[in-house]
């Protein structure tokens, strides 16, 4: 397993601020179309992308010694809902459903922003007590 280190932890942060925002944007298209006939619901899914991000996020090398390392990642993985009770319009999206969605995604969202935002006030207090 890699080393655990700032740029880690701000790369795990960033990710998990992605995959929420991202089932938040589909819950919200979900909603948008509850009235669409034949509408089919979709989801993120945790599981999928985060196998996904662990699979394909590569290294990249740097060439040359002004160029900053990183790595390259992908979209989180977005499919249809399986299992939902469809109406006799064909849809299947329910309010509900996708309203625990959105609240449950901007909790985890607020937590990883506050993470995030402690660890940056621990690198202002170092440089300030570094002066």
């Amino acid at each position: 397993m890699g080393e655990i280190n700032d740029a880690t932890i701000i790369a795990a942060l960033r990710r998990q601020m992605t995959v929420v925002a991202a089932r938040q944007v589909v819950a919200a298209s979900n909603l948008a179309n509850v009235n669409t006939p034949g509408y089919r619901a979709k989801e993120v899914s945790f599981g999928d992308a985060l196998d996904q991000r662990l699979s394909a996020a590569t290294e990249m090398k740097a060439t040359n010694s002004r160029h900053l390392a990183g790595t390259v990642t992908h979209d989180p993985n977005i499919s249809e809902t399986a299992d939902l009770q469809s109406r006799r319009d064909g849809n299947n999206v329910q309010i509900d459903r996708e309203l625990l969605t959105m609240t449950r995604a901007a909790g985890d969202f607020s937590a990883a922003q506050t993470a995030l935002a402690a660890k940056f006030r621990l690198v202002r207090y170092a440089l300030s007590e570094s002066r």
